[in-house]
């Protein structure tokens, strides 16, 4: 991946922008915020997989920063989203840690009515006000009502569909659609079904958004569900991993043409030259299901669905050419939180006018002017099953027995329970975490009993 500096104007905006630091008065960046779905931890090649091709995503993660200790905010894929595009723990505002719409009891919002709720500004109504244009791709998953659409949330454009997981080819009579939210929609309640494999697609209507709006500062998430289920081959890349088999054979398959994906809108990037005063950055939505789709989070324990490293950590890339010194690791733990916050202030925001947020600005922290540690305290919560991260402490709460504290700067993979030697160090977690819970929202919705045991029972499968 190169990034040229063919354009002098370019080459002297970098250099101001670098002695000078990030001020409202510069040349607002482009931001590009890519979502990746269900990926495993390990299964890119920046991430040290030997099996999995990942070409262009590594060479992002060559170019830039990879966070070595970053977190999401929920171990499912809609409360993440909905901590991430608020920059506040979805907890705060009754969003459970239960995807929408899911297996809930009566008594709260159920279906459709499930949803990111109205009254709270989006980073796309934020970055509206700094005059950005906003396009959101691919998988929505923030509730499926008109009232949750991208388009009522402070987005301009919209490809995409608002469930949470579809097909990667075409709807039509030898793959009939099941549910309406996951239509293809463009703009709102236009639908058409695309004639190509949908993670491609996707990256087409990325590229042609950027197109449109390259003269003007852009904002634009693209949100591949690959590679979540269902495990749909590109058939592009038919035959590749011959040394794989079943499951693991399909996702190395998916993952390739994701990646193949994420460089064509490198390369387009480069193309145009803009990539110099763009900046991307690549997450993953929550841990790999190692049972569903066969992915891998080694060296972590656990999977979706669970409190566990392997439910919580993510791979996680911020490129900025000349701004982000190329090739780096920073290893102190950060969360999706911090991402709404550090747009935000790139774009020339001031983070004292707008609600308050739990994330913090990374710019600082990555590029050295601020020596600390990003956060003191990461919490964690679904229903009664709770963590906290401090320092390199971490503490996980059951409801059906002892709580677990593990030294993650010695055991990254949480084999060794160390609750029974520091029963000092639970008390004052234990503390912390009460305090935290005390300033939450009740929930707009409650799991039914009965799945929640099941997904208690999928935790220790997973230790």
């Amino acid at each position: 991946m190169k990034y040229p500096f063919s354009n002098p104007f370019m080459c002297l905006l970098v250099l101001v922008l670098s002695f000078y630091g990030l001020s409202q008065e510069q040349a607002k960046p482009n931001i590009v915020l890519i979502i990746v779905d269900d990926a495993g931890y390990h299964d890119f090649g920046f991430q040290g997989s030997k099996t999995f091709k990942t070409p262009h995503i590594d060479a992002l993660a060559k170019s830039g920063i990879v966070f070595s200790q970053a977190y999401v905010t929920a171990a499912v894929c809609g409360p993440s989203r909905a901590g991430l595009i608020t920059g506040r723990y979805q907890q705060r505002f009754g969003f459970e840690e239960n995807n929408v719409p899911g297996i809930m009891s009566k008594s709260g919002l159920t279906g459709d009515d499930m949803g990111l709720p109205t009254h709270l500004n989006t980073m796309a109504d934020y970055m509206k006000n700094l005059g950005y244009t906003n396009g959101y791709i691919g998988k929505w998953h923030l509730g499926n009502a008109n009232r949750y659409h991208p388009l009522k949330r402070g987005f301009d454009h919209f490809v995409g569909f608002r469930g949470g997981a579809r097909s990667f080819y075409p709807y039509g009579p030898n793959n009939p659609l099941k549910k309406s939210e996951n239509r293809i929609e463009f703009g709102f309640e236009k639908y058409q079904e695309p004639t190509n494999y949908l993670t491609q697609f996707f990256a087409d209507e990325a590229i042609g958004f950027m197109g449109k709006n390259k003269s003007t500062p852009f904002f634009l998430t693209i949100s591949f569900n690959a590679v979540h289920n269902p495990l749909e081959i590109d058939k592009n890349y038919k035959g590749q991993f011959p040394e794989l088999k079943g499951k693991r054979k399909k996702l190395a398959n998916m993952t390739a043409s994701l990646d193949a994906a994420c460089g064509r809108i490198f390369k387009f990037l480069e193309k145009e030259q803009i990539i110099n005063n763009t900046l991307v950055i690549f997450i993953n939505d929550n841990g790999g299901p190692t049972d569903a789709n066969g992915a891998s989070n080694y060296p972590l324990s656990g999977t979706k669905a669970n409190h566990l490293e392997g439910g919580i950590r993510i791979p996680f890339i911020m490129s900025w050419p000349e701004i982000i010194d190329s090739n780096r690791n920073y290893n102190f733990p950060v969360s999706t939180l911090d991402i709404l916050p550090t747009i935000f202030s790139i774009g020339g925001g001031d983070l004292g006018s707008i609600q308050p947020l739990d994330g913090v600005n990374l710019m600082p922290f990555i590029l050295g002017k601020n020596k600390n540690k990003p956060h003191q305290f990461l919490y964690w919560k679904k229903e009664s099953r709770a963590a906290i991260r401090h320092k390199n402490w971490k503490l996980l709460r059951f409801p059906d027995r002892p709580a677990q504290l593990y030294d993650i700067s010695n055991d990254i993979s949480e084999q060794h329970d160390l609750a029974d030697k520091y029963p000092e160090i639970v008390k004052e977690m234990y503390k912390k975490l009460f305090e935290w819970e005390a300033e939450l929202e009740r929930p707009l919705w409650q799991l039914d009993r009965k799945w929640e045991v099941r997904a208690m029972e999928r935790m220790d499968t997973y230790h």
